[in-house]
């Protein structure tokens, strides 16, 4: 299998302020790597880990507009994290969605909600964005 490095770091860890040394980190992407785009995720934690899955949304049109609408969701794949990578993840977005928002303003919801959905309390996660 041949391996693609995408990028080099360089982190100078201090073990012992006296002697500090140089690690090459080395991110490689495998043959059978693949990205995908998700609309949003959804998880949970137990003690041991923290779950992600991230998915994708199908609207699924059945009768006349007055009838229940359907949509499929499509759970693209999972991420499961220890505590402490879940931790860094979050550090690691809040990092940069404070640098996006700096270049670009503040990040708005994709569907202005009316004010009296925006005074119940719900779990803006499982939200289904952009169909209803």
């Amino acid at each position: 299998m041949t391996e693609d490095v995408e990028s080099r770091e360089k982190i100078e860890s201090s073990a012992s302020k006296k002697n500090k040394k140089s690690i090459t980190i080395e991110f490689v992407k495998p043959e059978n790597f693949r990205q995908i785009y998700a609309i949003g995720a959804a998880g949970g934690h137990s003690p041991y880990d923290f779950r992600i899955g991230f998915y994708n949304d199908t609207p699924k049109m059945f009768g006349d507009a007055s009838e229940a609408r359907v949509i499929e969701r499509s759970v693209e794949t999972e991420v499961i994290l220890s505590p402490v990578a879940a931790l860094e993840l979050n550090r690691w977005l809040t990092q940069h969605i404070n640098e996006y928002e700096s270049v670009f303003g503040p990040i708005a919801r994709a569907i202005p909600r009316p004010r009296k959905e925006i005074a119940k309390t719900i779990d803006e996660s499982t939200d289904i964005q952009g169909y209803i």
